[in-house]
């Protein structure tokens, strides 16, 4: 990043909120279905990078009981604001916060990708699986290596909304590293338009290597390109983890 500000500040989180909601419209049907034992038992379910509680929303009117975390401030506000019911809404910052244990954990939006490295990747994943209770759940996504190879050469985009615009191009350093810069404009009140920027990096890993990570700690897993059944396809390179202890 460019500041030692956290990733998705004030104005991109608005952005995200405002206009990249599909993503978890997608997900949280296969997701609720995965959970439905965990609901029947009235588990509590861990979300992970939960942004500006998209998902959280969807859980919380399904019956979860739901613990939404996520690194951002500016997006735990927005959640917040939108979502009524949880048990807790609050910081969490793999892969060193303690993590309670939890019936299930969920996460759309490949939070553990914003990690350092592929060490701290592993270890975000050890400490997600140790936190599962017997009969426990999970339920994430993760960038592949693909996720890089199939946006080589990828040209920059950009996005209107009635009050912001945010312009994106990308750059991979390395085979292992996908990075993104993000500007971004916000109408103020007087009309004009403020401009915000922020680097984002993330860690691509190889993700069949995960299901044996996750074996050691007691979860199996299985990695898909989907979150039920292909009916709604992950874009190409994001994968699903589904695990169970």
């Amino acid at each position: 990043m460019q500041s030692n500000e956290p990733y998705y500040r004030r104005d991109l989180a608005y952005v995200f909120d405002q206009g990249y909601g599909f993503h978890a419209e997608a997900c949280a049907p296969g997701i609720l279905a995965l959970l439905e034992d965990v609901r029947a038992r009235d588990g509590v379910v861990l979300e992970i990078g939960c942004g500006s509680g998209l998902l959280t929303k969807r859980l919380v009117e399904a019956g979860h009981r739901v613990i939404a975390t996520d690194a951002s401030p500016a997006m735990l506000d927005l959640t917040r604001s939108a979502v009524g019911g949880a048990e807790d809404i609050r910081t969490l910052i793999l892969p060193d916060d303690p993590i309670p244990a939890v019936n299930a954990i969920v996460g759309i939006g490949h939070a553990l990708n914003y990690l350092a490295d592929t060490a701290a990747v592993r270890r975000g994943l050890v400490a997600l699986a140790d936190a599962l209770v017997p009969g426990g759940v999970l339920a994430v996504d993760l960038c592949d290596l693909e996720w890089g190879t199939a946006r080589q050469g990828a040209m920059g985009q950009g996005r209107v909304g009635d009050d912001w615009a945010i312009v994106t191009t990308f750059s991979q350093p390395t085979p292992e590293r996908f990075d993104r810069d993000l500007t971004t404009f916000v109408r103020n009140a007087d009309g004009s338009y403020r401009r915000e920027d922020e680097h984002h990096g993330n860690v691509l890993i190889d993700t069949s290597l995960v299901p044996a990570l996750l074996r050691e700690r007691g979860v199996t897993a299985t990695i898909g390109d989907s979150f039920d059944d292909d009916d709604h396809p992950l874009p190409v390179g994001l994968r699903s983890i589904i695990g169970h202890r």
